[in-house]
């Protein structure tokens, strides 16, 4: 297990191409935090002026750190750190789960969903208001904690400060953000420019996933994923069982 001066690391709760993230305890107070390390011992540039971007959007979002318009449903960071030749974010740890380790052991009743899905959807709202963009809108980036009710959203490595973005075309494999959920005009094949509303479409296929268990579209190939988002339509969830039982209205 990775040892980190001031922090007693407990377990890694995720990992991906670009960074690793554990729950741990601080040493001074013994409070616990979530840990964020960039994965690479020497990480380039272009993942340390990511790593950056994301720490300096989140605290800019934070109440704390905003003048009052910050966002009470946005992760608090606590403080960008070196490790040796890389950097450590610190954020609260208010011990919820992701979305998507939740799914597999709790599935959503219909209500409850309801009541999750409204809440989301008004904390989006509230980040729009403040002229950003998440753009990787998806369960890994949406903490609940059943037992509080807490919920929060993370990582905002790729977002933006624009109210509109021109994308370039890219290789499916190249694209910023998780392919499955990723909005039609963000794969840049549309020759529309992004704003708010690529958000709501990733949020859209993340409330298909929570209702009924499975993605809009299933495929693993990127480039038919991508013209999948462009010219195809999903299941209704009304045609599919949904995971807390029963079928759509």
């Amino acid at each position: 297990m990775l040892a980190i001066a001031g922090y007693h690391i407990i377990e890694q709760l995720y990992a991906s191409a670009h960074s690793i993230v554990y729950r741990a305890r601080r040493s001074a107070d013994n409070a616990p935090v979530v840990l964020k390390v960039l994965r690479e011992e020497y990480p380039p540039l272009e993942e340390i002026a990511r790593f950056r971007r994301e720490y300096e959007m989140t605290r800019q979002l934070n109440p704390s750190t905003s003048s009052g318009q910050g966002v009470e449903g946005v992760i608090t960071v606590y403080g960008l750190e070196t490790h040796q030749h890389t950097f450590v974010m610190a954020l609260e740890d208010f011990g919820g789960e992701s979305l998507t380790r939740l799914l597999p052991t709790h599935p959503f009743q219909l209500d409850e969903f309801l009541r999750l899905a409204i809440r989301i959807t008004e904390i989006l709202g509230q980040i729009h208001q403040r002229h950003v963009m998440h753009k990787d809108l998806n369960p890994s980036n949406i903490v609940w904690n059943p037992a509080t009710d807490q919920l929060k959203i993370i990582d905002f490595g790729i977002s933006t400060e624009l109210s509109r973005e021109q994308p370039e075309i890219r290789n499916p494999e190249m694209l910023e953000g998780t392919l499955a959920y990723l909005s039609p005009e963000q794969t840049g094949r549309m020759n529309r420019a992004i704003d708010y509303r690529t958000d709501f479409y990733s949020l859209g296929v993340t409330f298909y996933h929570l209702l009924t268990g499975q993605l809009p579209f299933q495929t693993e190939d990127a480039l038919e994923l991508v013209h999948c988002h462009l010219a195809q339509m999903p299941i209704p969830p009304c045609d599919l069982p949904l995971l807390g039982g029963g079928r759509g209205a």
